[in-house]
């Protein structure tokens, strides 16, 4: 499963989730089997060659239609900002979806 995160930086240790708006580099994540496989950065959301199938955004207000129409689903991390909480609470579940 390929999950997409707008991030504020491309070094994965010091990356931080941010609004939509304020992208600096979206990463791609590839999970398979409860473990991230493959890490991908990219200043354009729409070049990675894999389609996304979540987005992970950090509060209910983003505008994210464009990526509803692409059928991605959208999960909210509200205290988690780094790609680890991020993947750890996307493991346990302990990521909301998005609140119309």
């Amino acid at each position: 499963m390929f999950i997409l995160i707008p991030m504020d930086c491309d070094d994965a240790e010091e990356a931080s989730l941010t609004k939509i708006e304020n992208v600096k580099i979206w990463v791609q994540l590839l999970l398979e089997e409860g473990r991230v496989t493959q890490t991908n950065f990219n200043a354009d959301k729409d070049a990675f060659e894999d389609l996304s199938e979540v987005l992970v955004v950090g509060n209910d207000n983003e505008y994210v239609w464009p990526f509803i129409e692409q059928n991605m689903m959208v999960l909210v991390a509200h205290t988690q900002r780094s790609i680890d909480d991020i993947i750890e609470a996307y493991l346990f579940r302990e990521l909301n979806e998005l609140a119309y």
